[in-house]
């Protein structure tokens, strides 16, 4: 479906989950393939799959040093960039409330979820520059970057910034024919995020009620989403955020209960507001 043959592409956090998906895709679309990731094990297992074609850098995206020496090494090797990817994003295992946070904590939060999309576009929008009008960035976000999530304050703040982010840089590469976009997914099933192992199995039969289309996210859905804003088909977009949500978003805390009924409360008894 998509052609990127002649095309070379960096994905962030490539070794494991909705990068990893996306790197595969855009191999399989006949892209030459570059991949950032921080955990060696994964990097050479992405490595085996990728081919000898890829050029796969193991390091910390919130590392000025890697970042640099990553440019330097895909303009090297392939001598400008068409399309950045910036995937890496984590809650870091930090569910708590906001004023339980350390400054330490807040400082590590702001680097993996915003920090190094800054550092990393910066570096490699001349590598997109060399290869002028259709190139483009795609960063990963989240639901949660249009939504509250008790908890989570810091890391919703960063990924609400990535939509700020992605408008305004928008506007200043869009007379360079440069496109800038974001797909916002909900919580995907990845080995980083095991939604399914976290729900506890007398539960999992309510899954299907709980998102709009029925089942949780898969990493290939979200690499579906990438492709298309990266590709041609999405010539006319910028600017802009797919959500690859399954409705959850368009939900807004709406769910169907056991008896297949829509309702905004957790529990009601039968003069409950239901739809």
């Amino acid at each position: 479906m998509f052609d990127f043959n002649g095309k070379t592409v960096l994905v962030t956090g490539g070794g494991v989950g909705i990068g990893r998906a996306a790197a595969e895709a855009f191999a399989a679309a006949g892209a030459q393939v570059a991949i950032i990731e921080l955990d060696a094990a994964r990097a050479a297992d992405a490595r085996a799959a990728l081919g000898n074609k890829a050029l796969v850098i193991t390091g910390d995206v919130t590392d000025p040093a890697t970042v640099e020496g990553a440019a330097k090494a895909i303009d090297e090797r392939f001598g400008g960039l068409d399309v950045l990817v910036n995937n890496v994003g984590d809650f870091l295992q930090m569910a708590k409330p906001f004023d339980q946070l350390t400054q330490t904590e807040i400082a590590q939060l702001y680097a993996t979820n915003l920090g190094q999309i800054f550092s990393v576009t910066h570096a490699m929008i001349p590598l997109l520059r060399k290869r002028g009008p259709g190139s483009n960035i795609v960063s990963v976000s989240s639901i949660e970057g249009f939504r509250g999530i008790p908890n989570c304050a810091v890391y919703a703040a960063c990924k609400a910034g990535i939509t700020g982010f992605t408008q305004s840089l928008a506007l200043e590469l869009g007379p360079e024919g440069i496109r800038v976009n974001l797909i916002a997914p909900e919580t995907t099933d990845t080995p980083q995020v095991p939604v399914s192992l976290m729900i506890p199995e007398e539960n999992r039969k309510h899954l299907p009620n709980w998102i709009p289309l029925g089942r949780l996210g898969e990493p290939t859905d979200m690499a579906n989403g990438i492709l298309f804003l990266a590709s041609p088909m999405a010539a006319w977009i910028t600017g802009t955020a797919l959500h690859i949500d399954g409705g959850a978003l368009a939900a807004a805390g709406w769910y169907r209960d056991a008896r297949g009924v829509w309702t905004n409360m957790p529990i009601v008894s039968g003069n409950g507001l239901n739809f």
